[in-house]
């Protein structure tokens, strides 16, 4: 159960830092709000997660999950560049958190 917290926590930070981009500086008001909703959520389950899985290994998958999010929404979204190399890193950081899944006593 935990680890599907930690995954919806993840997909949270994917929600908060589009909305960052969307909300232009804070000054469009429901990517705003959408922005604190999310990130509030996002650490509020963190904080529990961390309580049960390690606070290394619940961190680098929560960040991990967010980055490559991030980076997907940002080329599919926003027009962002797409190279080889990004993409290869994006596939390491997937690569990484599985590992840290299967390695995981929890």
């Amino acid at each position: 159960m935990n680890w599907t917290l930690l995954v919806l926590a993840g997909l949270l930070e994917v929600g908060f830092t589009t909305c960052l981009k969307m909300s232009d500086g804070f000054t469009k008001l429901m990517p705003s709000l959408g922005f604190f909703l999310f990130s509030a959520t996002s650490f509020i389950l963190l904080n529990r997660i961390i309580k049960t899985i390690p606070l290394g290994t619940a961190y680098a998958v929560w960040t991990g999950i967010g980055a490559v999010g991030t980076v997907l929404i940002g080329i599919f979204f926003f027009k962002e560049s797409v190279e080889v190399l990004k993409l290869f890193f994006i596939f390491l950081l997937i690569v990484s958190i599985i590992g840290l899944k299967l390695v995981s006593a929890h």
